[in-house]
């Protein structure tokens, strides 16, 4: 059995070969429980479909968990474009791949709301747009939010600051290190902020254009492995997920792993390994919640609040103390008290 598969406990799965593109595009309800799904757009390369449908199935189930502890009235969906190695993607493909995947959210009727995410945009969004109502994450002149980054990057840093005040006391990070792995949209910014805190930063990405990034920041680059294994105040994986797995988790020197990306642990038994380690892992579908609880703020009666965003966003802080003290409370892991959470709010979603 492979540890590392993702569960089919979803409320809906579609795949559909788009007309235009000759892409698979799929999508994946996990729950309405508590509203529409709603979860992003990715756009990624794969060596097969079932590594696509692998992603899209964990990500969905990440995101029913990251609403419900947010608290907001949404369930949890994933879309994907499927791209393949070989595939050359020009303009006009592009557009032709997300007018495929428009129609593929259009014919859930309204059960899943996507967004933007790795490999789209709120431009990407605008695209979907014109074969879909059930688009959020838009550009301002088109009545949404826009990027979502930066409210993700405030939610993160949100993270490390109740981490770190969980670890050592208090949550100045003058003196101490952080390890940031992945500099994309989100991951800069996560960086940025940390280092107007006073935190010295080792930091890696996949493009080495991004070396300029991180010396304006001061920060020392490393490989990847090498900030894995560095003996710093936090490790915080921005990049894609399942950088956490059976054999990488001895390598971890950091007290402290709190980071944006999704689906951090290969495996939710991961969690438990990381515990005896002594390591206090930040639930990733908490600490990275900032873009969807911004979003979220799009279909809210009242429409779009920035400052109401904001005030949420930061409320990650007090969401992460109150798991850190029921995992301790209960001898559990974070994981384990944040999903214990999620139900709680699912089952009240329920009633």
């Amino acid at each position: 059995m492979d540890p590392y598969a993702a569960p089919l406990e979803h409320e809906q799965v579609l795949v559909r070969r788009g007309e235009r593109s000759g892409l698979f595009t799929i999508v994946a309800v996990h729950s309405t429980v508590r509203g529409p799904s709603l979860g992003g757009c990715r756009m990624w390369r794969y060596d097969d479909a079932r590594a696509a449908l692998r992603d899209a199935l964990r990500l969905s189930r990440a995101m029913t968990y990251k609403s419900a502890v947010a608290g907001l009235p949404l369930g949890g969906g994933k879309g994907v474009i499927m791209l393949r190695p070989e595939t050359v993607l020009g303009p006009k493909l592009r557009r032709a791949a997300l007018e495929d995947f428009g129609d593929t959210v259009d014919a859930l009727g309204g059960a899943y709301v996507t967004a933007e995410d790795v490999g789209t945009s709120a431009t990407a969004m605008d695209v979907i747009a014109t074969r879909t109502r059930h688009v959020t994450g838009r550009a301002p002149k088109h009545g949404g939010s826009g990027d979502p980054s930066p409210f993700t990057a405030l939610g993160v840093e949100a993270a490390i600051l109740a981490s770190v005040e969980r670890s050592f006391g208090g949550t100045s990070l003058k003196g101490r290190s952080v390890a940031v792995v992945g500099l994309g949209h989100v991951g800069l910014r996560v960086a940025r902020l940390l280092a107007r805190r006073g935190a010295k930063l080792v930091v890696n990405d996949i493009d080495p254009a991004r070396k300029a990034d991180a010396a304006k920041l001061g920060a020392r680059w490393v490989s990847a492995a090498k900030a894995l294994s560095a003996p710093v105040d936090v490790y915080c994986p921005c990049a894609l997920g399942g950088v956490l797995d059976h054999e990488t988790v001895g390598l971890v020197q950091a007290p402290i792993v709190a980071g944006a990306a999704n689906n951090q642990l290969a495996s939710d038994d991961v969690a438990e390994l990381l515990r005896r380690r002594g390591v206090l892992w930040a639930p990733d579908f908490v600490a990275n919640a900032g873009g969807i609880i911004n979003i979220a703020q799009e279909l809210a009666p009242g429409g779009y609040d920035k400052r109401a965003a904001t005030v949420q966003v930061r409320a990650i802080a007090d969401t992460l103390a109150t798991i850190y003290a029921g995992a301790q409370d209960a001898r559990i892991t974070p994981l384990e008290a944040a999903l214990a959470l999620a139900e709680e709010r699912l089952a009240e979603g329920r009633g």
